[in-house]
């Protein structure tokens, strides 16, 4: 499910948490409603409203970390696509296959995250799966350098390609798996159901209060889309740029 129809359910659920409530109010003698009922469900509340926050935060704090984790890995993969590019550029002109290699590896790459931005879909089409990175390694460790000069970027150009690949699956292996964990997600939105609930029994059915509590109900769906959203970088309202990867493919395009 994507992150907006999650976010729809959760705002469902915790809805007819807060109209049981307000339900429940119209039905309940008025001795369940006294002044001292009504402090003991305040306290209730604000126990479980001080659990949801910290549970909150954490989510958060964890959805942010992902999203800048893979975000930073982004922009590392472009500096090093750039420099892989330059020092097969020095070694000579026997690297141009793999260089060509490497150009159609990133375009390839960014329409397989961003299939909207793509760049170049013909020459993708016809490069299929040699663009990986062990292509261009193999292509590497073909070469017969003929100096020091032409062992030392070559030497250079495979500890690159390493560091490349290494950050790559690393990116592949988080992209497919998600750093939020359902069960504090669902206890969210049990937590937020009940406060709501709560909200609904004691507060009177008038426009006013009904017209804050759906602001309040709002903005609490509002902060778990954004966690989902955080938590899938390369779709949706808040994702990871492309321009890393733009800027190497550019780069090595001229």
């Amino acid at each position: 499910m994507s992150p907006l129809a999650i976010s729809f359910v959760a705002f469902v659920c915790i809805f007819i948490g807060m109209l049981i409530g307000m339900f429940l109010r119209v039905k309940l003698p008025d001795h369940h409603l006294t002044d001292e009922s009504k402090d003991a469900v305040k306290l209730g509340i604000g126990m479980i409203a001080t659990l949801a926050a910290l549970v909150l935060g954490l989510l958060i704090a964890s959805a942010r970390g992902t999203f800048e984790t893979m975000n930073n890995g982004l922009i590392q993969t472009g500096a090093k696509i750039i420099l892989l590019d330059r020092t097969m550029a020095h070694y000579g002109p026997e690297t141009k296959e793999a260089r060509d290699l490497l150009r159609l590896g990133v375009a390839s790459t960014i329409d397989q995250l961003w299939p909207k931005r793509g760049a170049q879909q013909m020459e993708i089409k016809a490069f299929k799966s040699s663009a990986r990175l062990e292509t261009i390694q193999d292509k590497l460790l073909q070469l017969s350098p003929q100096n020091e000069t032409q062992r030392w970027l070559l030497s250079q150009a495979l500890h690159i390609s390493g560091d490349i690949a290494e950050v790559r699956w690393l990116l592949t292996e988080q992209r497919g798996q998600s750093s939020l964990p359902m069960p504090f997600f669902v206890i969210m939105v049990f937590w937020l159901a009940i406060i709501f609930f709560c909200f609904g029994m004691i507060s009177p059915p008038n426009a006013t209060v009904i017209t804050v509590l759906l602001v309040c109900l709002l903005s609490s769906v509002a902060a778990l889309y954004m966690i989902l959203e955080l938590d899938h970088p390369y779709g949706g309202l808040i994702e990871i740029s492309s321009a890393p990867l733009q800027n190497a493919l550019t780069y090595l395009s001229n």
